[in-house]
């Protein structure tokens, strides 16, 4: 259960919530996002949010990338980062490389980090009636927005 050697703390800094710690409700809301395709909307800042909060879960080389992605997305919101990501999507299945001049405008990831804490976490994810979504779509994706926004807060952070 454990993501650190601190028993019941994430990585994130994060105390453990009624699921577990933050890793426990990744793999939750990634299993339930699979049987509900009005949750899938909110993929790619969970993939990005999570893996920027708990970094030794990521491949080095792919935070850069999921960071400007989240900077994209608290700049231009959830639509401008969906039609980025169906481009990018377009072109790997013709053999293209990544898009990187659409995120150039946006901050490499800091070097001074992770970050020690955000001020929101997925361990904070209320789950009822064993669901993501008991309370809505809405105020689900309003969840997942507000950590990607304390993602990329925190990690800003750490460059000042």
């Amino acid at each position: 259960m454990a993501d650190s050697p601190d028993v019941g703390r994430c990585e994130c800094g994060a105390a453990a919530g009624p699921l577990g710690t933050c890793v426990d409700y990744y793999h939750a809301v990634l299993a339930e996002e699979q049987a509900d395709a009005r949750m899938y909307r909110w993929h790619p800042l969970v993939v990005c949010a999570f893996l920027l909060q708990h970094p030794s879960r990521a491949h080095p080389r792919h935070l850069d990338g999921q960071f400007r992605q989240l900077q994209l997305y608290v700049d231009q919101g959830l639509d401008a980062l969906l039609r980025v990501g169906a481009r990018q999507v377009a072109r790997n299945k013709h053999g293209g490389h990544q898009d990187v001049e659409l995120l150039a405008a946006y901050a490499p990831l800091p070097p001074g980090g992770p970050p020690a804490s955000f001020r929101a976490t997925f361990c904070r994810l209320p789950a009822g009636d064993g669901s993501f979504v008991s309370d809505g779509h809405p105020a689900y994706g309003h969840r997942i927005e507000t950590i990607a926004e304390a993602t990329v807060e925190s990690w800003r952070s750490v460059q000042d």
